[in-house]
């Protein structure tokens, strides 16, 4: 009589080892599934990106600026730059408004416009509102067979003042960086000294918008490419600005083209409001120039502070 009741509980047991076999075929295989749940999100969200890129199924707004090719492809390739190799460290990003218009004013270093690429990535990843920096840009910018397209696709537009007005009325956050060229390619030995801030055109289109103003402070650009001389008749043959020579390039070829990973202070200073002042502060040349030389003189006083206080170029 006990042998059936011994079969009875072996068959009873039968189906849920049965159940839990054809759930997930074992501890194995029941992890595996959750294991592969990004990536396969991940899959589609490509997918979708790519359908939408073959179709012309995506949003370009008057300027050219495409989103889904920053969201999707540019912010992806410059996040390691920014967070592994530079180790940007960013602070008073509060002083950035969540919404409406704003002119974002900042130092302009390093041969190469990286610290232009880095406040904007700044901006999108670490600001509450994740703002996307619309950049004045050089006119060589929009020449360049490859850099034109993805400069236009990335938001930059010409460094006019029509386009940037037009940019601050529709409540965009607008980058500039008055030092322009000048800046950009100065010798290393001139580093962290601000060249001039031209003729104070960005604060005529502040005061035509009533746009605050928000001096940007960047440190650690200036060491990527250090510049120990410029091959000026190169550059003239080329058309181009400058053309480096840095302890790494030409020397060592293309790998001369790989950035010192030098460590990144970006501040955020606070904003200069503008729409308090005279209707005719716009006609008064020395108001302007006073207007000029605060914002330099902000940006200025705060990369002192800030070398004063960092620990080592790379550290």
């Amino acid at each position: 009589m006990t042998a059936p009741a011994e079969d009875d509980g072996a068959r009873a047991q039968a189906p849920g080892v049965d159940a839990a076999a054809g759930a997930g075929g074992g501890p194995e295989a029941g992890g595996a599934a959750p294991a592969l749940a990004p990536f396969l999100d991940w899959a589609e969200e490509a997918l979708e990106f790519l359908r939408r890129r073959l179709t012309g199924d995506y949003p370009i707004d008057e300027f050219g600026y495409d989103p889904e090719l920053v969201q999707h492809v540019l912010a992806p390739l410059l996040r390691p730059l920014y967070r592994r190799w530079w180790r940007v460290e960013v602070r008073g990003i509060e002083h950035v408004p969540d919404m409406g218009a704003a002119l974002v004013v900042a130092n302009h270093a390093g041969t190469l416009p990286f610290d232009a690429l880095m406040v904007g990535l700044a901006l999108l990843d670490e600001h509450p509102a994740h703002r996307t920096l619309r950049m004045l840009a050089a006119d060589l910018a929009f020449t360049l067979p490859v850099v034109a397209p993805l400069a236009r696709k990335s938001g930059n537009t010409l460094a006019c003042n029509e386009d940037a007005e037009r940019l601050l009325a529709a409540g965009e956050l607008v980058g500039v960086w008055p030092e322009g060229y000048k800046g950009l390619g100065k010798p290393f030995r001139d580093r962290y000294r601000l060249q001039r801030f031209g003729r104070g055109g960005f604060i005529e289109v502040a005061l035509r918008t009533g746009a605050p103003i928000v001096p940007v402070a960047v440190v650690g650009s200036e060491e990527i490419y250090p510049m120990l001389a410029n091959l000026r008749r190169v550059a003239r043959l080329l058309g181009v600005p400058y053309v480096p020579v840095t302890p790494t390039f030409p020397l060592l070829g293309p790998l001369g083209l790989v950035p010192l990973p030098s460590k990144w202070v970006i501040e955020f200073c606070p904003p200069i409001e503008t729409s308090g002042l005279e209707p005719d502060t716009l006609l008064d040349p020395m108001a302007v120039f006073d207007l000029t030389d605060q914002v330099r003189d902000t940006i200025q006083q705060t990369i002192y502070k800030n070398l004063v206080t960092r620990s080592g170029v790379f550290l």
